[in-house]
């Protein structure tokens, strides 16, 4: 089992099942993700929720990190969010790829789409290792 199903069968329990994420596909250089944004993820103002499009983008750059780096999980050191068209319930398409890696970190980039293809945000993230193979 690759590392990336062993984090999706895992994830049902987690922050993962919570959010509804569904893995698409990945491997060590890109990972796609999608959620059907309902209302429930939405903020006041009836659009989905900056904290949900975050969360997202940090679940696909953490994934192709962990990957990438072919250990058994890496944790945040920085994200930086650019929030560019709001988006509404429906189907939400994460993708993350790697930019650098070196040593113990590696730097990804993401991005949301809507049903539509309208971006969303786009975020960059560094990753450090939290857990070698074991």
């Amino acid at each position: 089992m690759s590392i990336l199903d062993k984090m999706v069968e895992d994830g049902d329990g987690r922050f993962w099942g919570f959010l509804g994420c569904r893995y698409i596909k990945g491997d060590g250089k890109e990972v796609q993700i999608a959620l059907t944004a309902g209302e429930h993820h939405t903020n006041s103002m009836g659009i989905i929720h900056g904290g949900v499009l975050t969360s997202l983008m940090d679940q696909a750059m953490g994934m192709v990190a962990t990957a990438a780096m072919e250990v058994d999980g890496c944790v945040t050191t920085n994200l930086n969010v650019h929030f560019l068209a709001p988006m509404k319930q429906g189907e939400l398409t994460v993708t993350a790829t790697v930019l650098h890696q070196a040593g113990r970190s590696v730097t990804t980039q993401s991005e949301v789409r809507d049903a539509s293809g309208t971006l969303g945000c786009m975020a960059t993230a560094t990753f450090r290792i939290a857990r070698p193979r074991t």
